[in-house]
């Protein structure tokens, strides 16, 4: 397995281009070309009252989303990455998904650059829509800039190597595994990797229970068993075992341990039904603010 090929989908923004660079990591890894794609969403160009499709609009938008690339391009080619453009006319989600799948790409990165105060989350309706339909390529939520209050001070910081230290939130899935062996893949882009796992609260209510006692046992020896298989491709690793609610200790730890990014392997449950009411992947996707990798 090898990540040679990304799709960075785009609206536009002014952190964009700063957002690919961060990318550029993957060039470790293998990563020989980025598609860069924009979709004009249909109903700005759609039929009007007595004014039918708006041709004019739509190459006006054309134009100047070829005019932006066309500047990322330059700076792209400079590091010496391929470079492939897409620009279409429809729902966002679909079209970004039939150019990914046509195109064979191992990796899509979508999602806001930077969050405003009026934000509250990372991920807007496009974003979740393509969570939702990507069920077998990996998505990448991007998260460049990020203001946070540090003793009562706003400070901005820059996601500028998301693959550096990734925390990984194991739970021995079979996407979970998809995720290991996805940053296996990585090496040479990734310095360290934080392997967790986190004991539901339900089963840590009691830790004298024997149940408890075994549980936390075969957890340390998954944790520890991710972590030679790491170690055995080059890429250093250390486990953490954590108990309670899932998705406040995945936080958690994110935080103390630096992350750069967290990578979650996701089950259809989380990709199709979990997502209208809260799933753990979306939680993380929403509110962290590093990267988050979502891996099927």
């Amino acid at each position: 397995m090898s990540i040679t090929k990304i799709l960075f989908a785009t609206k536009f923004s002014e952190l964009n281009l700063d957002a690919i660079k961060s990318l550029l990591d993957l060039k470790q890894a293998g990563m020989e070309e980025i598609i860069l794609t924009h979709i004009i969403p249909r109903d700005e160009v759609a039929f009007v009252p007595f004014g039918g499709y708006l041709k004019d609009e739509e190459e006006r938008l054309r134009e100047e989303a070829r005019i932006r690339f066309e500047d990322w391009q330059d700076d792209i080619g400079k590091a010496g990455v391929g470079v492939k453009v897409f620009i279409e006319v429809g729902d966002p989600a679909p079209e970004i998904m039939k150019i990914a799948e046509a195109e064979e790409v191992d990796l899509i990165v979508s999602g806001i650059t930077e969050r405003t105060d009026l934000e509250k989350l990372w991920v807007g309706s496009h974003t979740l829509e393509l969570l939702r339909r990507s069920t077998s390529i990996p998505v990448l939520v991007s998260k460049y800039m990020v203001s946070c209050d540090i003793n009562g001070e706003c400070v901005r910081r820059r996601n500028e190597h998301p693959f550096h230290r990734p925390l990984f939130a194991a739970d021995w899935s079979p996407p979970s595994e998809h995720a290991l062996q996805f940053i296996i893949a990585l090496q040479g882009a990734v310095r360290k990797v934080d392997v967790a796992h986190v004991i539901a609260l339900k089963a840590s209510s009691d830790h004298d229970h024997p149940e408890w006692k075994q549980v936390e046992a075969e957890s340390r020896d998954r944790l520890n068993y991710y972590c030679d298989l790491l170690r055995q491709a080059g890429i250093e690793a250390e486990p953490h075992l954590a108990a309670g609610h899932t998705a406040s200790e995945i936080l958690r730890l994110s935080g103390e341990l630096s992350s750069t990014m967290t990578i979650l392997g996701t089950t259809g449950k989380d990709r199709v039904h979990a997502f209208f009411l809260g799933s753990l992947s979306q939680h993380i996707a929403e509110t962290s603010d590093v990267p988050t990798l979502l891996i099927p």
